[in-house]
């Protein structure tokens, strides 16, 4: 599964985010919207995603849908892992 994460290392959700993937040894690629060379790309992504709000992280699936400032219990949900 492919997964794409658009976020900041200063983003609260985005740094949670990011540990629930490493933790659950869940492939992504990390978008970082202060650093990347392509973060024009990125932030033009998220507006669209979120109807023009900046909010993040915006975490895109391999099925296109995505999730806005997700909970672990919705990452897990939508990944398979909820118990």
């Amino acid at each position: 599964m492919t997964i794409t994460m658009y976020g900041a290392d200063w983003c609260g959700d985005c740094v949670r985010a990011e540990k629930f993937f490493v933790d659950n040894n869940i492939d992504f690629q990390k978008v970082d919207l202060e650093r990347d060379e392509n973060k024009q790309i990125g932030e033009a992504e998220v507006l669209r995603r979120n109807n023009g709000q900046k909010s993040i992280p915006v975490i895109v699936f391999a099925d296109d849908s995505h999730q806005t400032e997700p909970t672990n219990a919705q990452l897990a949900e939508k990944l398979g892992l909820a118990k």
